[in-house]
Parts: C-alpha cells; structure tokens; sequence
C-alpha cells in the first residue's frame, strides 16, 4: 500500500508581537514574500494567503516569536 502525503495546510499565524525584534528574517527566508514588517517595525502575515506552510519563518526566527498552525 502507498502512501500519499498531503502538503500542510496553514491554519493560521501566530506572530508574538511582544517577542518579535524585528530583524527581518522572516520576510528574508520567506519563499512567498507572505510577511512584511509593519509600520512598528514588527512581522505581519501580509499575504497568508500565498503562504505554503513551509515554516521557514518559524525554523529562523531568532526571538521564537512566530508559530505556523496548520489544520
């Protein structure tokens, strides 16, 4: 029997705005240009649309301060 891996599918963001430093990492790795700093200079999920939870943000992210969920 084979078996079929599905790809992740994301559920949400959960971005620590209180750990967040913003380096800027995250919108570097980020294959999708999904996040942005904002204005306060803290990572947002500007196009979670586009994201393919690949959790690279997550896996780089010095401070700990984003979680990709997925269903």
């Amino acid at each position: 029997m084979v078996e079929t891996q599905t790809k992740p599918k994301l559920k949400e963001h959960r971005i620590n705005r209180a750990w967040c430093k913003g380096c800027g990492i995250c919108v570097a790795f980020c294959p999708k240009q999904v996040l942005e700093l904002d204005d306060q200079d803290k990572a947002v999920a500007a196009r979670p649309e586009d994201c393919i939870a690949c959790k690279l943000c997550e896996l780089r992210c010095p401070d700990l301060a984003i979680e990709i969920i997925t269903e």
